[in-house]
């Protein structure tokens, strides 16, 4: 790792940069571009007897934690859960309908919000609607984000019984004094208990997400923190920054300001953590993820097959990705399509018959350029040359002009040669700087998290 004085230099501290899980990002996705006529479009355009991912949205929860910035509401009944149920059987008609023969799924994951908020029975009308759309293939992964405070023996039977092999559990810290600040009470022992209860009913792949940079944290109670991780040893941890954006998560006012560590204490966090797992057999994975060496992850990424999506790093090599639910995005060849991001204005979209796209964006040949450099950074640290020559028709001449910012602003921080660019283990904390200056479009000062 470089020192911190030159990181420091590079301007790591005090940038704001795009986490880059699509481009171009969300922000740049427009209402006039992308609609529901481009969604059936492209939806109708799939090949016949294909692989696509399907991603269901769920966007309640029963108490509302003060560090989330996901799109979600409370609620304290299951009424309005089990209405929501309902639209989304609508939309999966609707999808239904528009879909060519012989769809598969190749990933199917559940997220939210809470998805473990459906009772047992809308959990079971659910699946098997989605599976008379489109059943899952030989190898296909059905995985749902569990929240231990709301889970119980019916929901986990319901959605065993229903096919879910993978569960990813959200941990975020186990510090009892962290937790009340960030408004997330959750034990050690409750969280012990679900993997456990998982685990009984044969789901052997775990995931975990734990955050760096909350309020309060210290090296000492992170280290703390990963090591009671480790004792329940998921498969594959995602150890993610807290982004403190109360302009656009309001609930985050609750979180007291001046309790957060600094850039290079958030810096100081994250190695320490990933230090503790890379000690313990995981293997790095990108910028922030960590896996066990039979993890699908850690294969994938041995193959040069890793590749980065909304919900971060996947080893699914999908071209569609389709999103169902409020503010889901879906992702085509042709472009990326939002749904309305209220429950309220989706919910009348597709109950009129139609789907909620309001906005996305439709690439260009220069967007798929710069995604798949932009990918090839955040995945393999490196964009080879001849690959991107070869696939899009370039010279060496012309891609060296897509590096020469690069060189100008970080230097031998990089490498650049006739293979393609490096970022050497020393730099990558600035991985996500770097794949900016490959972004074509503007970035909004301040609209993005911390670079650490």
């Amino acid at each position: 790792m470089a020192d911190e004085s030159q990181l420091a230099r590079a301007g790591l501290f005090e940038a704001r940069v795009p986490r880059y899980t699509s481009y171009p990002t969300a922000p740049q996705f427009s209402s006039t571009a992308v609609g529901a006529a481009e969604m059936r479009g492209w939806l109708s355009e799939i090949a016949p007897d294909s692989q696509i991912s399907l991603y269901i949205h769920v966007p309640f929860c029963r108490r509302l934690c003060w560090f989330c910035a996901c799109r979600t509401q409370g609620t304290t009944s299951d009424d309005p859960v089990v209405a929501y149920v309902d639209t989304l059987i609508a939309e999966l008609a609707l999808l239904r309908a528009t879909l060519p023969e012989g769809v598969t799924l190749s990933r199917l994951h559940w997220g939210g919000g809470t998805p473990t908020l459906l009772p047992p029975a809308s959990i079971t009308r659910l699946t098997r609607t989605i599976f008379d759309v489109a059943p899952m293939a030989a190898t296909g992964e059905f995985s749902v984000e569990i929240d231990p405070n709301e889970i119980d023996d019916a929901r986990l039977d319901a959605l065993a019984g229903a096919g879910m092999n993978r569960a990813s559990i959200g941990v975020q810290d186990f510090d009892p004094m962290i937790q009340k600040t960030i408004g997330r009470d959750q034990s050690f022992e409750i969280t012990e208990s679900a993997a456990m209860k998982l685990r009984a009913r044969g789901i052997r792949s775990l995931n975990a997400d734990i955050l760096f940079g909350l309020p309060h944290q210290t090296e000492a109670r992170i280290a703390a923190s990963i090591r009671q991780l480790l004792s329940l040893r998921p498969d594959r941890i995602a150890l993610y920054g807290y982004a403190h954006v109360p302009w656009m998560a309001r609930r985050q006012v609750m979180i007291p300001s001046d309790a957060l560590p600094r850039p290079e204490e958030r810096l100081a966090l994250f190695e320490t953590a990933r230090d503790l797992l890379v000690r313990d057999g995981y293997e790095d994975i990108g910028i922030d993820h960590f896996a066990l060496p039979d993890d699908g992850l850690a294969v994938a990424q041995k193959a040069g097959l890793l590749r980065r999506n909304f919900q971060g790093y996947t080893d699914d090599i999908a071209p569609v990705l389709v999103g169902l639910g409020a503010s889901s995005i879906s992702r085509f060849p042709q472009g990326y399509a939002q749904n309305a991001p209220g429950t309220s204005q989706y919910v009348k979209a597709v109950r009129s018959g139609h789907f909620a796209t309001v906005r996305g964006h439709v690439l260009t040949d220069d967007d798929r350029l710069r995604a798949r450099m932009i990918e090839a950074l955040m995945c393999d640290f490196r964009i080879d040359a001849a690959e991107i020559c070869d696939s899009f028709g370039l010279s060496r001449a012309q891609l060296k002009e897509y590096f020469a910012p690069v060189s100008k602003e970080f230097g031998d921080m990089v490498r650049i040669d006739a293979d393609g660019l490096e970022i050497p283990v020393k730099s990558r904390p600035l991985t996500r700087m770097i794949a900016r200056l490959f972004d074509a479009y503007a970035v909004a000062a301040g609209s993005h998290s911390h670079a650490v």
